[in-house]
């Protein structure tokens, strides 16, 4: 799928902050918004099947570009945490491999990115994932595929996970999202679309199971699950 590529011409053409998005580092001449090294290690990840064990029911195939660490957290990170909007766009190819990899053969797709709160829209200035799945969208386009971003789904105020046990996290995120009026049946008629929920980051799943079953209900089931990184537990010895 790098004929989706030009990550470098994405990453270029950033207006540069004096550090780089995937390392954090301040390097003199810095020409743009993430160093060649990281450029460089983005490039060379590889989209693979992933899930979290144990998985939540409804919970769809997931594919993810790579573990959330190194560069790719980092730059997720200076894109949702501290304002590098213009980091949507390379971000957005690099999701745009991940959903080639979980679709198999070009095809028409229908991509639903799982929504933000209003208050993380506000706090972040634009619902994040929905800039990713347009960017995402349009280098698909050029790829060939025939892509449509729906929205049939808006997010519900819920309290911190952090406070939350994992039980307690499957209730809220169950909890957390409602179809939009006239939501219902969101594949608009296109029964040869295949319908993938698009995230930045899966941990326990949860989350995109939740939507998933919530998509389903509304008739239109998801076949896959695309992220840009997947957590790692960390094996007790």
């Amino acid at each position: 799928m790098r004929g989706l590529g030009g990550l470098w011409a994405d990453l270029s053409d950033l207006v540069l902050p004096a550090d780089c998005a995937g390392c954090r580092e301040r390097r003199p001449g810095l020409r743009h918004g993430v160093c060649p090294e990281c450029v460089s290690t983005l490039g060379a990840l590889r989209p693979r099947s992933v899930r979290p064990t144990p998985a939540p029911a409804g919970l769809p195939p997931c594919f993810a570009l790579g573990p959330y660490a190194g560069p790719l957290r980092e730059a997720l990170l200076a894109y949702k945490e501290h304002g590098r909007h213009g980091l949507a766009r390379p971000l957005g190819a690099l999701l745009a491999e991940v959903v080639a990899a979980a679709v198999g053969p070009v095809r028409p797709v229908t991509l639903v990115p799982v929504p933000d709160t209003a208050a993380a829209a506000r706090a972040r200035y634009g619902d994040h994932l929905d800039r990713l799945a347009r960017h995402c969208a349009d280098r698909l386009r050029r790829a060939g595929w025939s892509v449509r971003v729906i929205r049939p789904l808006r997010a519900l105020p819920r309290p911190d996970s952090v406070t939350l046990d994992s039980a307690g996290r499957a209730a809220a995120a169950e909890a957390a999202f409602r179809s939009r009026p006239g939501g219902r049946g969101g594949g608009g008629g296109r029964v040869d679309a295949t319908v993938v929920v698009l995230d930045d980051i899966v941990t326990t799943g949860v989350t995109l199971a939740a939507v998933s079953r919530r998509l389903t209900a509304i008739g239109s089931p998801p076949a896959v699950a695309a992220v840009l990184a997947a957590t790692e537990k960390r094996q007790r010895r």
